[in-house]
């Protein structure tokens, strides 16, 4: 591999990983699944393990069980290396089931973490990140992440809703090379969140489009989709990655669709 090449690769659902300099990087990496299981959709496999104590850092959009298993984690960094992550949820019981089982799981291993708000810059390696502003469907605390690397720059949007930070993530840190965004704008009907809405908990294709536009990203590569879909109580958005490409493609903005550890060069 030639030094200065920025490769990345989708993780399967919302995880992703970025190699440079010999070096690698994971966001929203996750190997159990189980806590998913009455959510899951036979259509998309999550990817195999990684190589064990490899990775350089680690980067949490938030704390739900589809984003954040801090055992995969311990398994796939360096010893020592950093996990920045968001501030815990507070509230009542309720306003807890999201993030509990991730947060009881930090407590069985020993890792290096950092909680970061937004607008924060740190190094995990050869990699430059910052935190930026993002909005989860729940209420939970999610940030976006910027990574910089090889003279590239990406950014991971987790699972967030559309919001108004995007001109302000794009005044700082724009133009982007990639943008790793979800796209499956799902309609979720949990029992402790009662009365249910019935808006998208997730961005949608089109949405994640536009925020693509504003944010001058090249490139979009979707995540956070076909993995989880179990009606009535999670029913993604229909026809999500054809949907993408239509309005990517009224933009001039490229998608780039990868099957779960399948690697791209950044060019």
């Amino acid at each position: 591999m030639q030094k200065n090449m920025v490769r990345m690769r989708r993780l399967g659902w919302a995880g992703a990983e970025i190699e440079f300099d010999g070096q690698t990087l994971v966001i929203d990496y996750i190997k159990d699944t189980s806590p998913l299981v009455p959510l899951r959709s036979a259509d998309e496999p999550f990817p195999p393990s990684l190589q064990p104590g490899a990775a350089a850092g680690a980067l949490l959009t938030h704390l739900h069980a589809d984003h954040a298993d801090p055992g995969a984690i311990a398994q796939a960094l360096r010893p020592g290396a950093p996990v920045f992550r968001p501030a815990p949820a507070t509230g009542v019981e309720a306003d807890l089931q999201l993030t509990s089982h991730a947060e009881a799981q930090f407590g069985k291993y020993d890792l290096a973490t950092k909680v970061v708000g937004d607008w924060e810059e740190h190094r995990a390696g050869p990699f430059r990140v910052c935190s930026a502003p993002a909005v989860d469907g729940f209420g939970d605390r999610q940030i976006s992440w910027i990574v910089e690397c090889g003279g590239r720059r990406i950014f991971h949007g987790g699972d967030t809703l559309f919001h108004g930070y995007w001109w302000r993530i794009a005044n700082q840190f724009g133009p982007f090379d990639v943008a790793f965004l979800p796209i499956n704008g799902p309609v979720v009907t949990f029992p402790f969140l009662q009365p249910p809405s019935t808006l998208e908990a997730v961005m949608t294709p089109e949405e994640a489009a536009v925020a693509a536009h504003i944010l001058q990203a090249k490139s979009v590569v979707p995540i956070h989709y076909q993995s989880l879909h179990m009606p009535p109580i999670y029913v993604e958005t229909p026809n999500a990655i054809t949907r993408l490409y239509a309005s990517l493609n009224e933009l001039n903005i490229r998608a780039i669709v990868l099957d779960p550890g399948e690697w791209v060069k950044l060019d």
